[in-house]
């Protein structure tokens, strides 16, 4: 397999570099500006817009947005962006390729979701958060497109759309993009991919898809082969794609992939590991099958972090280049979010990358609420892990750092009641032996004592149950604790550490 991959870099490698570099701004020289007066929004104002906005829920309707966005001009048209999806690993994967194209001399906008802590978070141009002004502004721009559009549907007989948080936010980020002249816009997938309100913009030149895992079953489909189907359906005519290492098992979830691309007339490059069994948690039981026919890159961890703070260094082969001496002090898990990210880099410029400028945007490249420590003394660290897979991932870093289960710090655990909760108090209660346990302050969190009985059921008896994340943090400010298990807990330790 090994040689298969290296004989397919070899093959490609000439004809890959043929391959012309997508226009990096659609309307190259031009200037955007709103096609109508905007009555402005305070910060509060445009918290309290999306907050009403939260009772449409999640609305699967692209039209929503391909219309507000029609009625503002087509902002997303004065920039090219780069579309990333997957289960796992697509917000590390999405700020790797940000800080690359940053490197390479693009003004580079980033779209993540959701915040650790507060909206604006969401949205960042050259590596720097909007401001709350620039949000808000954005905001009432979007909100004021949605009331134009509905009030033209009523009058045409039609029924208004309902306008959901992420429509709004993601118009938003697009108007913001284009006001600041943004070259490239990186954005992430919410959920899915099909109906994702991202896959509105019409500028997307490259996408990427990290791996599939089971999430958000009840409303991608309760199978691998369902979920990869719906983000498969962003590997579209035009566009170069990458799938990264979490879509090569099982093979029929690389099939869909495979199948879709093949529909669409794209040759995707594929992103495998050089040796499996550094990519265990990131794949899926399966023989990972080869294709001599598809350019393919590869990544190799060299060396390994033997303590929270030392850097895995690694080398990643593309169908142009090698990079080597990649170095970055976070997890080994990461290796494949940034090897993903230099190849798809490659994919959307079309030429090879400066080496030294991908050594120190990786090194460079933050990952907030990704293995993250926020407190020193004593150990406080959160990982936004939120379903099997990734919990599986975060503890495999985790015990080869401390292989000695008696010197691990304790656990702080919260999850959100519609995920696979036993599952993930299955894998943790194999790696800690002191477990606290809290409840967070999303809707949909489980409540902290249906928790602790989980723990309880798999023989371990929480040393704690708090009823909210302060309140826990609070409790264990003298004690060394790792917090995970929801993205909204690792956002609410985060910010309370912050204060």
């Amino acid at each position: 397999m090994q040689q298969d991959m290296k004989d397919q870099s070899a093959q490609h490698q000439a004809a890959s570099q043929q391959v012309d570099a997508p226009q990096v701004v659609s309307r190259q020289n031009k200037t955007y500006a709103l096609p109508f007066d905007v009555a402005e929004y305070s910060y509060e104002q445009s918290l309290a817009q999306l907050k009403s906005a939260l009772r449409f829920g999640i609305e699967p309707l692209l039209e929503t947005v391909q219309d507000m966005l029609a009625e503002l001009g087509n902002p997303d048209s004065y920039f090219s962006s780069v579309q990333i999806a997957g289960t796992n690993g697509k917000t590390s994967t999405a700020r790797y390729t940000a800080s690359l194209l940053h490197a390479e001399g693009y003004k580079t906008a980033l779209y993540t979701s959701p915040e650790l802590v507060e909206y604006p978070e969401r949205m960042e141009i050259d590596g720097r958060v909007v401001s709350p002004q620039d949000f808000a502004h954005g905001i009432a721009a979007a909100t004021q497109a949605g009331i134009r559009v509905n009030q033209k549907r009523r009058a045409a007989g039609l029924r208004p759309y309902d306008i959901t948080e992420f429509d709004t936010l993601t118009v938003a980020a697009m108007v913001i993009y284009a006001e600041k002249g943004v070259q490239v816009a990186v954005l992430e997938c919410g959920m899915g991919g099909r109906w994702d309100a991202t896959s509105a913009v019409n500028s997307i030149k490259s996408v990427a898809i990290t791996g599939i895992g089971l999430d958000h079953m009840h409303i991608l489909g309760d199978t691998l082969e369902a979920i990869a189907g719906e983000k498969a359906a962003i590997i579209k005519t035009g566009r170069t794609c990458v799938l990264g290492v979490g879509t090569a098992t099982p093979a029929s979830v690389e099939d869909v992939f495979l199948q879709q691309a093949s529909a669409e007339g794209v040759q995707p490059c594929l992103l495998r590991p050089k040796f499996r069994e550094q990519a265990q948690a990131e794949m899926h039981e399966d023989i990972m099958r080869a294709h001599p026919d598809l350019p393919a890159s590869s990544y190799e961890i060299v060396h390994m972090p033997q303590a929270l703070g030392d850097a895995v260094c690694a080398r990643v082969t593309t169908p142009r280049s090698t990079y080597t001496d990649l170095l970055a002090r976070k997890p080994s898990y990461q290796v494949a979010n940034f090897s993903l990210a230099i190849v798809l880099c490659e994919q959307f410029l079309g030429r090879t990358l400066d080496e030294k400028l991908v050594r120190d945007a990786i090194m460079a490249c933050p990952t907030p609420g990704r293995f993250d420590v926020v407190r020193t003394a004593p150990l406080a660290l959160v990982d936004a892990c939120h379903n099997p897979q990734s919990v599986q991932t975060f503890l495999g870093s985790l015990t080869s750092l401390v292989p000695d289960k008696t010197a691990r710090p304790a656990l702080l655990c919260a999850a959100l009641a519609d995920k696979d909760v036993n599952r993930m108090v299955a894998l943790f209660s194999e790696v800690f032996d002191a477990i606290y346990v809290t409840q967070t302050t999303s809707p949909r969190a489980l409540a902290a004592i249906e928790l602790a009985d989980l723990f309880v059921q798999h023989g371990k008896h929480p040393q704690g149950v708090f009823a909210n994340v302060e309140e826990a943090c609070k409790a264990l400010s003298s004690t060394a604790f790792v917090a995970c298990g929801s993205i909204t807990l690792a956002g609410e330790v985060v910010g309370i550490m912050r204060h």
